[in-house]
C-alpha cells in the first residue's frame, strides 16, 4: 500500500497554497518534487525535514502574482526576463509568510523557511544542508518522468533536446550527492532510451 505523500503537518500548508499553484503546472511540480525533497531527506537525516518540506510547498507560490504570458520567458534553456525570477522570489516570501502565519505548522522554524524561499532559485551556492536539499528537489524534478512530460511540452522539445539541457543547464547546479546521483541516474535511463532503436534493430 502507498503511504500517503504529504506529512499530517504539511497538508494544511498545501491547501493554504494551492491557489497560489495553479499555473503552469506548479501545483504538480511542488507534489513531484516533495516526494523527492522526502528521498533526498533519507539519505540525508542530518539535514531538517521541517524546515525543507515546508520550503518545498511554497517555495513557487510567488509566480500567481507574475503576468500568465511572462511566465515561460523567465526559465529555459535561454531566459529573457531573469528579472521575474527574483521578483517570484520576493512574491513567494511574503505569501509564504502570510500562509505560515495562518497556519503556524508546529515545530517550523518559519524564519529558517522564508530564508531558503528567498534565495531557492537566484542564488547557486549552498547557503546550508537544508537549503542544498530545498533547492535539489526542485532541480531534480526536472530529471523526473514527470518533469520531463511538463516541460517538453512547454517548449516541445524532443527528448534529445530535452536531455542536453537537463545535462548542461540543471544538472550542473546540483549541491548534494543523493541530488546528482539521482539527476544522473534519470538522465543515463533517457540516453539508454534515445539509443533502443538502434540496438533493438535486427541484424
Amino acid at each position: 500500500m502507498t503511504s500517503d505523500l504529504l506529512l499530517p503537518r504539511d497538508l494544511p500548508l498545501w491547501n493554504a497554497a494551492r491557489p497560489y499553484l495553479d499555473i503552469r503546472n506548479n501545483d504538480e511540480h511542488t507534489l513531484v518534487a516533495y516526494g523527492v525533497a522526502k528521498a533526498l531527506l533519507r539519505e540525508l537525516p542530518q539535514a531538517d525535514e521541517s524546515v525543507v518540506l515546508p520550503a518545498v510547498i511554497l517555495h513557487d507560490v510567488g509566480w500567481k502574482r507574475i503576468p500568465q504570458d511572462l511566465l515561460l520567458l523567465a526559465i529555459g534553456r535561454n531566459p529573457t526576463r531573469k528579472d521575474l525570477v527574483a521578483e517570484h522570489e520576493r512574491h513567494s516570501v511574503e505569501i509564504a509568510r502570510e500562509i505560515l502565519a495562518e497556519v503556524k505548522p508546529a515545530g517550523v522554524n518559519v524564519q529558517a523557511v522564508l530564508d531558503i524561499i528567498a534565495g531557492h532559485d537566484t542564488t547557486t551556492p549552498a547557503r546550508s544542508l537544508n537549503d542544498a536539499v530545498m533547492k535539489d528537489a526542485d532541480k531534480c524534478w526536472r530529471t523526473t518522468p514527470h518533469g520531463m512530460k511538463i516541460i517538453r511540452g512547454w517548449y516541445d522539445w524532443s527528448v534529445a533536446e530535452y536531455v542536453d539541457m537537463v545535462k548542461t543547464v540543471s544538472n550542473p547546479r546540483l549541491l548534494t550527492e543523493p541530488g546528482r546521483a539521482m539527476a544522473e541516474t534519470f538522465v543515463a535511463s533517457l540516453e539508454a532510451e534515445l539509443q533502443l532503436e538502434t540496438y533493438m534493430r535486427v541484424t
